[in-house]
């Protein structure tokens, strides 16, 4: 993922050590912090999508019934695998956004991690990064914390 880096509108990432009983599985691990959005969350995507639908841009909605379900993981489109990593996104006319997961060994530690990265295309896309930014951050903080909070997949 880090070629996509040049240029980026927005770069994160957080991370969080994963117990020794958990699944290495990347596809399991990208599951359980996706899949499992807070209620609150899930409404300010009912907003974001009724609001950003009408300007032609796409919707979860829209994004979960493309394709085939085993190329998404909720309605995040898979862009690409590896045994460690997951790189999901899209690509729209206001913005693309590519979101890996990621384990990795740290000192003797696995540790999973979520990177985002934003390119944006016109003062649509840079109008959207500025609102849903300070969001952005929270939820995926929340993700990945839910994910150890409900217990990850085991080995």
């Amino acid at each position: 993922m880090a070629p996509g880096y040049a240029g980026a509108d927005l770069v994160d990432a957080y991370a969080i050590a994963l117990p020794a009983d958990a699944t290495r599985d990347i596809e399991a691990l990208a599951r359980a912090i996706l899949t499992h959005p807070p209620a609150w969350v899930g409404t300010l995507m009912l907003l974001r999508d009724a609001i950003m639908g009408r300007l032609g841009i796409k919707t979860a909605g829209q994004l979960r019934t493309r394709g085939d379900r085993r190329d998404r993981i909720d309605f995040f489109p898979v862009v690409s695998r590896s045994d460690r990593e997951i790189l999901v996104g899209e690509d729209d006319r206001h913005l693309d956004f590519r979101a890996s997961v990621l384990v990795f060994a740290d000192g003797g530690q696995d540790i999973v991690s979520m990177t985002t990265v934003v390119h944006c295309h016109n003062r649509l896309g840079r109008f959207y990064l500025m609102v849903i930014g300070p969001f952005h951050v929270v939820i995926v903080r929340t993700f990945i914390r839910n994910a150890a909070r409900r217990g990850w997949p085991k080995v």
